[in-house]
């Protein structure tokens, strides 16, 4: 008789042991409340209205004391183990997740200050990396013309200068990034420099692979500065 491989779960990772500095706020952005609830609160309600995935993680600093208020009832289980960079979050929970997911399921890594994610675009993610060994993620197409500016020389020699780079083929990358745990356990442990590990797709892509773009959508946006919430209470008024 032959056997066939089971299929993959999977599992949503959110690191959530940021400080969020240039919200100049008084916590963590993630516990802002955005559209009436936290921040973070969004998100997990995100996944758990997607049918297809099977549990969700939370990861925040040991010493957090707001996490319990947020987390709903059931669903979404919250590890005390983030790092000091948002890679070494994702990288301890991993190693925490030993055991509990298998090599060959899907972690799809989320931000926490992405409130407007839905499960539609959950579902597109998933169905638009299918099968594909290097995983992929969720990103936008530039529209915009991008411009590259170089700053004067130190003591105000030399002149600044400003040139146009070509955005053919450039996207914004967001999230969910989603990679087997195999996979994403092996590209964030070979990585030497966590600072220059941006997200999780530029981990796999040192090891030489191309995780796949799907197209997502502008409500996913990432709220970085005090601005960004009024845009994104705008995507969530508004109908999916």
């Amino acid at each position: 008789m032959t056997q066939t491989s089971q299929p993959p779960r999977y599992f949503a990772l959110i690191p959530a042991a940021g400080v969020g500095a240039r919200m100049a706020a008084d916590g963590p952005k993630q516990y802002l409340t955005v559209g009436g609830k936290p921040m973070l609160r969004h998100a997990l309600d995100a996944f758990l209205a997607s049918p297809l995935i099977a549990h969700t993680y939370v990861v925040v600093s040991p010493e957090d004391g707001q996490i319990a208020a947020v987390l709903p009832p059931a669903g979404v289980t919250a590890l005390r183990c983030g790092g000091a960079t948002r890679m070494d979050s994702v990288l301890n929970a991993l190693r925490a997740l030993q055991g509990q997911v298998g090599e060959n399921d899907m972690v799809l890594v989320h931000d926490a200050a992405r409130p407007g994610l839905t499960p539609a675009l959950i579902a597109k993610l998933i169905a638009g990396v299918a099968d594909d060994p290097a995983g992929g993620l969720l990103a936008l197409p530039v529209v915009d013309t991008v411009k590259r500016y170089t700053a004067a020389g130190a003591g105000g020699e030399g002149a600044a200068n400003v040139a146009t780079v070509p955005r053919d083929g450039l996207w914004l990358a967001q999230t969910p990034q989603m990679f087997s745990y195999a996979l994403l356990a092996r590209a964030l442990g070979a990585a030497t420099d966590a600072k220059a590990i941006t997200d999780d797709a530029s981990a796999v892509e040192a090891l030489g692979l191309s995780p796949r773009l799907v197209e997502g959508h502008p409500r996913n946006l990432k709220v970085t500065l005090p601005a960004d919430i009024r845009i994104a209470e705008m995507y969530l008024a508004a109908p999916q």
